[in-house]
């Protein structure tokens, strides 16, 4: 066999196990993507009756909570960038963490400072690898978040919203994540969570300007609040944004594993057309090693015979 056939048949059984692995990995991400959408439906009822309870509290009273009222000049703002923990998944992060930097540089043009927080490795190797401050950061749980894992993410940045800029607080509060839109489709983007626009509340999965349309003709309860409607916005509030963050974690981690799996269709795809190509080489290769060896052996036959009629007529 010749040193150049040697060279095609080793490529091609490397390509073809990395295919096995592509094609395994496309489909475990296609089984994920199913049970991330299923969380995200299952988490809609508890979204939705929350906001109704929040949207009642912020228009059936005149409470003034830091969570609903805005600063008159907001002098620092707080960014959450939500990306995964795992790579392989096309420009899913990317796409994030240039929305983020683009709110940003908005926010900073308009004279806030701006903390970020960010939700998965990715996201954080890009921000250290830049020498950028982090405030704080979340890992090991982008895959399968859980509500625990939102109220973890949720609980500093409620924090920082409460106190005052003076002591470290931010005056807003902002979330990068990116959309589930269908299994081709996903969208980063960034929405405001903190302080609270009553005109602009959303159940979680859904976008300001749907619920805005669903709720237009809606005529909601009117309640008297024990103790105080500030202390139910005390309660509220937080369950608020830690469903907020809890649906973003599960819309990304949909979003991920829905472009883990074209990536991995489209490299399973590009090695099925590469072990063509080199299959094809390969034969062309042989063909020709085969053509030479014939043209050898009737060559040293012609000679042989031309030898031989020499010989006899000698």
């Amino acid at each position: 066999m010749g040193a150049q056939l040697r060279v095609y048949k080793r490529r091609i059984r490397s390509v073809t196990a990395t295919k096995k692995i592509t094609k395994a990995m496309e489909m475990i991400a296609a089984s994920r993507v199913v049970k991330a959408q299923r969380k995200v439906r299952s988490s809609s009822p508890y979204a939705r009756e929350l906001t109704r309870a929040v949207t009642a509290v912020g228009t059936g009273s005149d409470a003034k909570h830091p969570l609903t009222t805005e600063a008159e000049n907001p002098t620092r703002a707080a960014v959450l960038l939500l990306t995964s923990d795992r790579g392989l998944a096309g420009a899913f992060n990317s796409n994030a963490i240039k929305a983020a930097e683009q709110l940003t540089e908005r926010l900073e043009r308009e004279g806030q400072e701006v903390d970020t927080y960010i939700v998965g490795r990715r996201g954080l190797a890009h921000y250290n690898f830049r020498e950028r401050t982090v405030a704080e950061s979340f890992t090991g749980f982008t895959d399968e978040p859980s509500y625990a894992d939102a109220k973890k993410v949720a609980t500093p940045l409620i924090e920082a919203i409460e106190k005052d800029t003076a002591d470290g607080g931010v005056d807003e509060l902002h979330i990068v994540y990116t959309e589930f839109v269908s299994m081709m489709t996903q969208t980063a983007l960034g929405s405001r969570l903190l302080p609270l626009r009553l005109e602009e509340v959303a159940e979680a999965g859904t976008s300001a300007a749907e619920a805005a349309a669903s709720t237009k003709d809606e005529i909601l309860p009117l309640y008297d609040f024990e103790p105080s409607a500030e202390d139910v916005l005390d309660a509220l509030l937080p369950r608020y944004v830690e469903s907020r963050i809890y649906n973003a974690l599960l819309q990304s981690a949909a979003s991920k594993h829905a472009a883990t799996r074209r990536a991995m269709k489209s490299a399973t795809d590009n090695a099925g057309e590469l072990i063509n190509t080199l299959s094809r080489l390969a034969n062309a290769a042989r063909q020709a090693e085969i053509t030479q060896e014939i043209s050898e052996i009737v060559g040293g036959a012609g000679a042989l015979a031309d030898a031989n009629a020499g010989s006899d007529n000698s």
